[in-house]
């Protein structure tokens, strides 16, 4: 989650005259929104990466966030998209930054599942308009690379796990998105996952 760059609160909302669409990419069917009077302190798109090992084992983090209800939670990789970046740039420069694993552009997947969440740390909230694509790594749960993390990061990430996607679907613990275990199988599938708006907290 490097980037911090923001749209206009507006954006992607119903307001006449707002930006069409907060998506990187149209898609065939409606874009999930956030209400048009939310207060937030910062909107922006981003990209999750549903990375997988040699096993089809999948990458989360787990987070330790004394200011967050959850606490505690494992998510999926990924960040907000920079000034002019696609979401296959961004995915690519995210996985690089947090795992220090490198991705071909070319083995990024099509961004099928595509959502909108808020959340909150104490009195900050945000809304993020995301796309989630799926990769790969051609080797058995790799070791990570953490040196290009920032500092927010460092300050929530407190481990990481390669999961199977069972292991995911049973899970009783918390995660973000928070309908992963629901919505990855069908995500993985290669179905359209067009999600409704997500209160996360």
């Amino acid at each position: 989650m490097t980037s911090n760059a923001a749209v206009p609160p507006s954006a992607g909302s119903a307001v006449p005259g707002a930006p069409a669409s907060p998506w990187p990419e149209p898609l065939p069917h409606p874009v999930p929104d956030y209400p048009a009077d939310l207060r937030v302190d910062l909107v922006r798109k981003a990209v999750r990466v549903v990375l997988r090992d040699a096993s089809d084992r999948i990458l989360l983090f787990h987070n330790n966030v004394s200011s967050s209800t959850p606490s505690e939670w494992w998510d999926l990789p990924g960040g907000g998209l920079d000034p002019g970046e696609t979401y296959v740039d961004a995915a690519v420069r995210e996985i690089a930054e947090e795992t220090g694993l490198t991705l071909d552009p070319a083995d990024v997947g099509p961004p099928l599942w595509r959502r909108s969440s808020t959340w909150t740390r104490g009195e900050y909230r945000r809304v993020q308009h995301e796309y989630v694509v799926a990769a790969r790594i051609d080797a058995e749960a790799p070791a990570l690379n953490t040196s290009g993390w920032t500092q927010e990061e460092v300050d929530e990430y407190d481990g990481a796990r390669w999961w199977t996607l069972e292991e995911i679907v049973a899970s009783s613990m918390n995660f973000y998105p928070g309908r992963l275990p629901e919505l990855l199988p069908v995500f993985l599938a290669g179905e359209l996952v067009d999600e409704p708006f997500e209160w996360w907290n």
